[in-house]
């Protein structure tokens, strides 16, 4: 039955508005449903992200928190409103900074720090902190926001934004904005629950409350003829194709829609189809579904034990897979070492938390299922998706939204054939936008880790020997699993020459939630274990903590534990000896300080990394193509799904500067499926080197091209003019091409080139010897911070950090990209633990706020590697990498006491310091 509705008036950015709505709906529901206007983001429902923020009467507000009674006669004002005619200074100075990334949070930012800088032009810091304290951002670390406000005066309001685009042949290496940043700071910019069709069914998901249980369901005709506007329901017995999804397919093994038993809390097991009023008002409570809950392993040592029921009756143990990585004689090396140190670590799940939940909508047109939804692999989304619907991937097409944060979870499916199974059945676009709850209960997680490992070394310091061994918590199914277990053995040595070596990862089955890929797929929690252990092995042997790292690192012509020998391009000595005066600095002011010091102690920590570049031993092609049209505009397809990580810009700087025209040139013609070559999936730090590659490929045969038809040299210059003109210079002279005297293709290029690039790796043999990466990256962060000893508390003082990137293509993105990865750091190290059924929504799960991350210095390392685009190497999942390890050897450094336990929390703290004291 639908609620009684009222008119209610007010005035929304200066103009008058009157909506006909229930009295008790949402503000943000009415901004962005009945108004269009989008920019009004939603991403908690509940006042905890912030991300919905709006000015009421000048004051700032969350809008979902607000009902229409109270905005009768009201002046509201959202992000469309803040720029008039152009940009707003804070606008501009946000694009400057490089301070939007994914951009979800970016419009609450912006109308908070609106309010305060019309009420105090020229904020201090901490005042700024305080006006945005209630809105979380997950990719940009904080600091160019903060940055970006107190700047604001510096930038003129109403005109057009400062592209800064470089001349031809200066893209690389330059800082240009972001060149779809203009629609992030002004609210344009659409995202997967931005632009549902009006005329769409809502689709609303029964999912499981039990962690295991078998279900079977009522009378489900009764119960549509029984809820007016609800048009029909699916289950499992519904899906048309193959009910199996996964981004590994010898692995996949993960129904669309849950049959007879659900194996997690949160899987998906029924579709609701419903017009739209409905799905405000109908409680799923009520849904003819019948429970019977069943013993559950949540861990994976209870799924290892004697009589455990197997959550795959095809996987013995329990165990999805193992990875190994052995060399040398590790036992021996390790008997004959004069110190060894040994320790244990383990870890939690953690959540991802972009602020932007799953959403999307799918429609059939011309016999093609058409999918709208964020995501970060739209190939993968179509063939999986295809798949379970059993259609031909030529009838599916996935075009991707903007994607308001991802960071591995939105490589699964996860919405896609549910509203595509919803859309094919009822011949109607179908809608789907995930609660937070059901984003956190249903999406995948960082692997929970338990890990023990041993290093031997000389009295010197020279390490000898390691071994290492680690359960993986994988969840009910595989997804990226496999991935987790084979690459934590190549890294978990660190960045480090260890000749004789033994490293053992399993993924194990459990009724807890599928864990899947999260920056840095098992690294950082290998790299917890390994660098923990490092700091004590400097302690034992009475030796520099920076130095042993530095005596031990990887350089050109070392041989990694899997036997690959690195030629060229081995940046962590770099990295470490830029760090080496900050280090210094310090330790003197931590002594400083701890000499007049007793409850509070001041520790610094340090911690390196490595990341191999892409997909371990496995075909990891991207392909890029791009023309130049008969107007004269050189279309890049760039189907690397940007997900704030900046490839929407960094692949096109690549591509001019190889190319040879500005970059003002270009237009992009964002990742679809239909139109843009497949670049890989978003993930694993593959697409600065991995489809930069291939459109540095593609730039230089279209040149080729280019120059061939002008019958010119090499050395040849390229101009376009306006009109479709291309001027083509050598020497004093030059040739007039007249593009639009060309045919184009079917793409309208009149020179078109595509080209692809897979990395050389070699398989991993049975004992992991072999070329698992073409590249790797490396880095090295230092942590200051406070303890209070008594309460356990930590006060982060600053981050170092120093990164390897090969060739900076835009220096600000990648600190942009340095500074989000820390932030996450910090989250993993002192406060992020999720706990399904507790901690499913942004007030009882932790993330870093504006005021939780420090001040922190980039130090950017170029050691080119020569397979990269211009030497460039990946940079995203590294920077995460080491923030934790740093901020656990701090508090180790500040204390004496090592925490064994993340996240690091105060009573972890108190916990460890008594241990130590007892000892």
């Amino acid at each position: 039955m639908k609620t009684e509705r009222a008119p209610i008036g007010f005035i929304v950015n200066g103009a008058p508005a009157s909506v006909s709505t229930a009295p008790l709906r949402r503000l943000s529901s009415v901004l962005r449903d009945d108004l269009g206007l989008t920019g009004t983001k939603v991403g908690c429902d509940a006042g905890d992200c912030g991300a919905c923020t709006v000015m009421l009467d000048g004051e700032p507000v969350c809008a979902c928190l607000l009902p229409m009674a109270s905005v009768e006669g009201a002046a509201v004002r959202t992000v469309e409103g803040l720029g008039g005619g152009g940009l707003s200074a804070l606008q501009a100075s946000l694009l400057a900074h490089g301070a939007a990334q994914c951009g979800i949070c970016t419009p609450g930012i912006l109308v908070a720090a609106t309010a305060l800088l019309e009420r105090n032009a020229s904020p201090s810091e901490a005042e700024v902190q305080d006006a945005l304290g209630g809105v979380l951002c997950r990719c940009t670390g904080y600091r160019k926001i903060v940055a970006a406000v107190l700047d604001a005066h510096r930038h003129l309001p109403g005109g057009d934004p400062d592209l800064r685009l470089p001349p031809a042949g200066q893209a690389v290496g330059a800082s240009p904005v972001r060149l779809d940043g203009v629609a992030k700071v002004t609210g344009a910019e659409k995202f997967g629950g931005d632009s549902f069709p009006a005329d769409a069914l809502s689709v609303l998901v029964v999912r499981s409350p039990h962690h295991r249980a078998a279900f079977s369901f009522g009378d489900l005709d009764a119960y549509i003829a029984g809820n007016a506007g609800v048009a029909a329901v699916f289950t499992a017995a519904d899906i048309p194709g193959v009910n199996c999804f996964g981004v590994i397919p010898p692995f996949a093994d993960q129904p669309a829609l849950a049959d007879s038993e659900a194996r997690f809390r949160g899987e998906a097991v029924a579709l609701v189809a419903c017009e739209g009023w409905v799905a405000r008002e109908l409680d799923l409570a009520e849904f003819p579904i019948q429970w019977h809950e069943l013993p559950a392993a949540m861990e994976p040592a209870t799924a290892q034990a004697a009589g455990a029921a197997l959550v795959h009756a095809h996987r013995p143990d329990n165990i999805l897979v193992q990875g190994v990585a052995e060399r040398g004689d590790p036992e021996t090396a390790l008997a004959n070492a004069a110190v060894i140190v040994s320790s244990e670590i383990e870890t939690c799940y953690v959540e991802h938390a972009y602020i932007e939940p799953e959403a999307g909508y799918a429609f059939v047109d011309d016999g093609v299922l058409t999918i709208v939804a964020c995501t970060q692999a739209p190939h993968m989304d179509r063939d999986d998706t295809a798949r379970v619907l059993g259609l031909a991937p030529d009838k599916v097409r996935v075009v991707p939204t903007a994607t308001g944060g991802g960071f591995g979870s939105k490589i699964d499916v996860s919405l896609q054939p549910l509203i595509g199974l919803v859309a094919l059945k009822t011949g109607r676009p179908a809608a789907l936008a995930y609660t937070r709850t059901d984003s956190m209960a249903s999406t995948t997680k960082r692997h929970p880790a338990a890990m023990q490992a041993t290093i031997g070394a000389d009295a010197d310091g020279t390490i000898r020997g390691m071994v290492f061994s680690g359960d993986f918590n994988t969840g009910a199914y595989a997804s990226f699993g496999p991935t987790v277990a084979n690459r934590v053995p190549v890294h978990a040595s660190g960045p480090y020459a260890t000749p004789n070596y033994r490293g053992v990862a399993r993924a194990i089955h459990t009724n807890g939630p599928v864990s899947g890929a999260f920056r840095g797929f098992g690294v950082p929690q290998a790299t917890l274990m390994q660098e923990t252990l490092f700091d004590a092995l400097a302690y034992r042997l009475g030796i520099d903590r920076l130095q042993i790292r530095l005596q031990n690192a990887l350089r050109n012509g070392s041989e990694t534990v899997t036997g690959q020998r690195l030629e060229a391009g081995v940046g962590i000595a770099d990295c470490l000896t830029a760090l080496a005066p900050h280090w210094t600095r310090a330790l003197t002011d931590a002594d400083i300080f701890n000499a007049s010091q007793s409850v509070v102690r001041r520790g610094v920590g340090i911690a390196s990394c490595w990341y191999g570049c892409g997909n371990t031993s496995l075909p990891n092609p991207s392909t890029i193509k791009l023309g130049i049209t008969p107007d004269g505009k050189v279309a890049l397809h760039q189907g690397a799904v940007d997900i704030g990580q900046g490839s929407n810009t960094v692949v096109a700087q690549i591509a001019a500067d190889a190319l040879g025209l500005p970059l003002g040139d270009f237009t992009l013609r964002s990742a679809d499926t239909a139109i843009t070559p497949d670049a890989g999936k978003t993930s694993a730090s593959r697409q600065t080197y991995v489809s930069g590659k291939a459109a540095e490929k593609a730039a230089r045969t279209l040149r080729e091209r280019i120059l061939r038809y002008a019958n010119v040299s090499a050395d040849a210059s390229l101009q376009l003019l306006s009109g479709g003109l291309l001027l083509v210079h050598e020497g004093g002279e030059r040739r007039r091409i007249d593009l639009a005297l060309l045919a184009p293709d079917g793409d309208g290029l009149v020179f078109a080139a595509e080209e692809s690039y897979d990395p050389p790796t070699t398989p991993l043999d049975a004992r992991g010897q072999g070329k698992p990466y073409a590249v790797y990256g490396y880095g090295a962060q230092i942590a200051e911070l406070e303890v209070d000893m008594a309460l356990g508390t930590v006060k982060l003082i600053k981050i170092t950090a120093a990164h390897d990137v090969g060739k900076a293509i835009n220096p600000l993105l990648a600190e942009g990209q340095i500074e989000g990865g820390i932030a996450q750091g910090i989250g993993m190290a002192l406060m992020e633990e999720y706990i399904p059924g507790r901690t499913e929504n942004l007030h009882d799960y932790l993330i870093p706020t504006i005021g939780d991350v420090p001040p922190i210095e980039t130090v950017l390392v170029e050691v080119p590697d020569p397979e990269g685009p211009f030497g460039a190497k990946g940079l995203g999942e590294h920077v995460l990498i080491p923030t934790a390890p740093a901020i656990l050897n701090a508090i180790r450094h500040a204390t004496g006491a090592s925490v064994r336990k993340l996240p690091a929390s105060p009573t972890r703290i108190v916990e460890a310091i008594n241990r130590a004291r007892s000892r």
